[in-house]
């Protein structure tokens, strides 16, 4: 005989409701309170919040280990795009403990100069594993002046 359900025990669809809306969440501060936040300190108290100690951060150009290290090249990447905001280029997708956000990047208002996803592994409610994959990139052709 089972017992049934009280409203202090969470059932398994409960449950997983809320690690869904978890990984929406750090899905969208990743995006929004760690690589659009121009103050490093700021920045990293997101980071710290929101990943592992460990975090592995794969991107194009390689890969990082550690706080410190995604605070540093988070900020070599906003150096080098001063005027340039990152936005939500559609919602939230998750699947188990995995998140998806497709993003863009550019000067508000203007067609992004580059666009990607970025996919983020969860663990403990925090992103343990970020890759980013770029999908477009604005470049200008070689047949123009």
């Amino acid at each position: 005989m089972s017992t049934p359900q009280t409203d202090r025990t969470p059932t398994h669809d409960q449950a997983a409701d809320a690690r869904a809306a978890r990984i929406r969440e750090l899905m969208l501060d990743n995006l929004y309170a760690v690589f659009n936040q121009r103050d490093p300190e700021r920045r990293l108290k997101a980071i710290t919040a929101n990943y592992t100690k460990d975090v592995i951060w794969t991107d194009p150009e390689g890969t990082t280990q550690g706080h410190q290290a995604m605070n540093e090249l988070g900020q070599k990447l906003l150096d080098r795009s001063p005027d340039f905001v990152f936005s939500a280029a559609g919602p939230v997708h998750v699947s188990g403990d995995l998140g998806l956000l497709a993003f863009n990047l550019g000067i508000p208002e203007q067609p992004p100069a580059l666009s990607g996803i970025d996919v983020a592994l969860v663990r403990d409610g925090r992103i343990a594993l970020l890759y980013t994959i770029l999908t477009a990139e604005d470049r200008p052709s070689s047949s123009q002046p």
